[in-house]
């Protein structure tokens, strides 16, 4: 249910204007999470200090009735991510969670644009939106990498299916036009082919991982031939050109960190965002604090179960 939104999601374009901030955090590009205790998808202005009130709350949604969605499998919400896309009409969140569920909706008004439901045993950690409509997920558990034909219609579950244990990430590379792909011990990329209506995907290139646990995988903006990579013990910049593996990047000091579930950077001024499991949560892949680098801040919500934290902003790379 759409339950809150206000005003216009900052930074949400390329080309946004930037707003003035207090040096804790930037501000001109909000902060998406994936919050497991409400079930919800959540969108926080930074700039606010406290996250615990409605103050910072921008935007909050999950699948229902109302907006044409079945919730099957909406439990443990894993991924989210803001994508403009023609066929879909627009803006919309991808999204993913562990209980079995992958989706596109419209933003803001967080309309069905195309669901499945899959087997909650898979456990889907990961969703992405092809420029052509068509939507790629990882499943851990599953240990598959899929390309769902969601071009069709949102009814549409024909799929290509590339097995890798334990799948985790995916990310579309409109530069090298491949899906890139992490799992626990590769990170491959994949070329799609086929139709659209009937997609194929082919290994283009597999590298091993230098540490196990792959978990995260973004782009570095500002860097097309950089990638975020997080593994069960470091977080690292992949260069695409060369192959190699780097923690030499800037705030490695203190975001270079063991099972960080995501990572990525601010698409203007660098600052980078984190999520880490923090102890005494009530799972041990959850935290109630998002940490940022750079204008180093934290941003806590008291009882809160964030899995993920993405700034909410639509380009690929």
């Amino acid at each position: 249910m759409l339950v809150r939104f206000t005003g216009v999601v900052l930074g949400a374009l390329l080309g946004a204007a930037m707003l003035t901030a207090p040096a804790t955090a930037a501000a001109s590009v909000d902060v998406v999470t994936a919050e497991q205790a409400t079930k919800k998808i959540m969108i926080f202005d930074p700039a606010v200090a406290s996250w615990g009130g409605s103050g910072a709350t921008k935007w909050v949604w999950s699948p229902t009735s109302t907006n044409g969605f079945s919730s099957a499998g909406w439990s443990n919400p894993s991924d989210m991510r803001l994508r403009s896309n023609a066929h879909h009409g627009g803006q919309v969140l991808v999204t993913a969670a562990s209980g079995g569920f992958l989706g596109v909706a419209s933003f803001p008004a967080g309309k069905r644009k195309w669901s499945v439901a899959v087997p909650g045993a898979d456990n889907p950690h990961a969703a992405e939106v092809l420029p052509n409509g068509n939507v790629a997920a990882a499943a851990s558990h599953g240990g598959w990498i899929r390309l769902y034909a969601a071009s069709q219609g949102a009814n549409a579950t024909k799929h290509a299916q590339y097995a890798l244990p334990g799948g985790h990430g995916v990310l579309w590379d409109p530069q090298g036009a491949v899906l890139w792909a992490i799992g626990d011990n590769l990170l491959v990329a994949l070329k799609v082919g086929g139709t659209a209506a009937n997609p194929t995907l082919t290994e283009a290139r597999k590298v091993a991982l230098p540490s196990k646990g792959g978990h995260d995988l973004q782009p570095v903006y500002g860097n097309k031939d950089r990638l975020w990579i997080t593994t069960n013990s470091q977080v690292y910049q992949f260069s695409k050109s060369t192959g190699a593996f780097s923690t030499d990047y800037a705030h490695a000091a203190s975001a270079n960190r063991t099972s960080v579930k995501s990572v990525g950077n601010h698409p203007q001024t660098g600052q980078l965002i984190e999520a880490k499991p923090k102890a005494g949560c009530r799972t041990t892949w959850c935290t109630d604090t998002i940490d940022f680098f750079g204008a180093d801040a934290k941003r806590t919500r008291t009882g809160a179960e964030f899995y993920k934290a993405r700034f909410w902003y639509a380009a690929y790379q």
